[in-house]
């Protein structure tokens, strides 16, 4: 049964900040896998990157997602997350998975430190060539996408609430 609700989206589209107000606003734990990674592993994202490269962080971001075993949490994944089919399956199973969807003009005018935020792609990738890639992937997985350019966090978050099933989190 799904009791969670995942974010999905790029990196700056604000799924730790609407994930923590959304935990907030509806009484559940909240969980990045981000900072869960940089917790385990004891280095950040760039650290990994730069010690092996994009598809071992995203090998790590597929064990520790999988190895998730929550109910009642808002769950922010890393913006790669939607690469690994096992971790997306996983995340499904015990989820409603939700799509920040953020116009790459937005993303980039978010995102200033493109070389150093351990954003997991190929060094010969471009950051346009990433953001159309994995739009693809997110509106594969998405159960319920949410248009977030010219809307505030808070106004996300809300709009989120409103559109959950009412026994989303009610126990099995």
């Amino acid at each position: 049964m799904k009791t969670n609700l995942t974010l999905i989206g790029m990196p700056g589209a604000g799924k730790s900040t609407i994930g923590i107000i959304l935990a907030k606003n509806l009484g559940l734990g909240f969980i990045d896998t981000d900072v869960l990674i940089q917790i385990n592993r004891q280095q950040t994202l760039q650290q990994i990157l730069d010690a092996s490269d994009h598809l071992t962080l995203r090998a790590i971001e597929e064990a520790e997602i999988c190895k998730l075993n929550v109910s009642r949490h808002v769950i922010a994944t890393g913006g790669s997350a939607a690469y690994s089919e096992r971790a997306m399956t996983h995340l499904g199973r015990m989820s409603l998975i939700v799509f920040l969807q953020v116009s790459f003009a937005e993303i980039e005018r978010r995102i200033r430190n493109f070389a150093t935020r351990g954003i997991a792609k190929a060094k010969d990738q471009t950051f346009r060539e990433l953001f159309d890639e994995r739009q693809l992937l997110y509106r594969r997985y998405a159960e319920l996408t949410v248009t977030c350019d010219g809307r505030d966090q808070e106004e996300i978050a809300a709009h989120i609430a409103r559109s959950l099933p009412p026994t989303l989190f009610d126990p099995a």
